[in-house]
């Protein structure tokens, strides 16, 4: 795989309460190659550029969510950015082939443990279930699904040094990506 260009969407209503974003987000922006782009910061109104977002994810080969899975989804800015900005004739549909070939990342954090995402846990489906949505949107804008990179526990369970671990594993994971490698197993 040769090397890429890497696209961070990162979608936090709240970043400055976030103990965990704040250092992945710090761990993406310090990665020479990677684009860190802060959905909120830059259209705190929800206007979204479409153009603008379109020509973003054009120049790159791999795209980043970085955001909390909220309600077994997504902050509403990412939503919207992708109801608008991957739209029919760009990213899906007979002449929507302008993504084909690029990848798409989950970057995600849950507030319960890695135990609460099983059919028994607290949650009743796994992350790969519940992150299916996401896969198929890949799948209909021609983007290869890559394994999700999932912090599980954020709320209560992540002392410092876990925080600390965990954004280090993801400037790993980024810089793998950037630099056309497979990317470190999560465990």
């Amino acid at each position: 795989m040769p090397a890429a260009r890497v696209l961070v969407l990162f979608a936090h209503p709240a970043f400055q309460k976030s103990r965990i974003h704040r250092q992945l987000a710090a761990a993406a922006r310090a990665i020479e190659g990677v684009t860190f782009h802060d959905l909120y910061e830059a259209y705190p109104d929800f206007q979204i550029d479409v153009a603008r977002e379109q020509e973003r994810l054009l120049a790159h080969e791999v795209i980043v969510f970085q955001h909390p899975f909220y309600w077994y989804s997504c902050p509403a800015l990412l939503k919207e950015w992708l109801d608008l900005v991957l739209e029919l004739g760009f990213a899906y549909g007979p002449e929507g082939t302008r993504l084909n070939g690029k990848a798409l990342l989950a970057a995600i954090t849950t507030g319960g443990g890695a135990h609460a995402y099983a059919p028994e846990g607290h949650n009743r489906f796994t992350m790969a279930e519940l992150l299916r949505p996401f896969e198929q949107t890949a799948a209909l804008c021609g983007l290869a699904w890559l394994p999700p990179f999932v912090v599980h526990g954020t709320v209560h369970l992540l002392d410092p040094a876990e925080i600390a671990r965990h954004a280090a594993e993801y400037a790993r994971h980024l810089t793998a990506l950037r630099d056309g490698r497979t990317p470190p197993a999560r465990t």
